[in-house]
């Protein structure tokens, strides 16, 4: 079942339904696919800037879109047999803790590290689990073990 609006307010909570205007920050960081900020008016919006320390900025008036996204994931709706349902992957969450990544980068190198290695990290580790979990199911398990990877 999908749900009746686009997204939710960034700021408020408050549901943004199709073709509607929203109010969207002009500063990059709050545009990148792992944050994409959007507010219901411009109130919610300026709420945001001194949280984010915003020294030059506006909001942007965007439309939403007429209907829900068709080339999103697909999911099955069929699972194998003794097999819990999948749950939706959190497919933009970094799996690393990006503080431990790069002290250990800079203590083996001397090096620094640049923001998109997490995520690029982060689907490697994503796809070794998927399967890692594949080969556990197929094993007739439901605890993923070191010997999968």
């Amino acid at each position: 079942m999908e749900a009746p609006y686009w997204r939710k307010c960034s700021s408020c909570k408050k549901p943004i339904g199709f073709k509607q205007a929203y109010q969207r920050c002009n500063i990059s960081t709050c545009n990148q696919p792992r944050t994409s900020l959007v507010f219901c008016t411009v109130s919610c919006w300026s709420a945001h800037v001194p949280v984010l320390r915003h020294k030059d900025a506006w909001a942007l008036e965007e439309i939403s879109p007429s209907e829900p996204a068709e080339d999103g994931p697909q999911r099955s709706t069929t699972t194998p047999p003794g097999s819990a349902p999948a749950r939706p992957a959190q497919t933009d969450e970094v799996l690393v803790v990006v503080s431990k990544l790069k002290n250990y980068i800079r203590e083996r190198s001397e090096m620094n590290t640049s923001a998109d290695v997490n995520e690029i990290l982060s689907d490697k580790i994503r796809a070794l689990c998927d399967a890692a979990i594949a080969h556990a199911r197929s094993e007739g398990r439901k605890t993923v073990m070191a010997r999968d990877f």
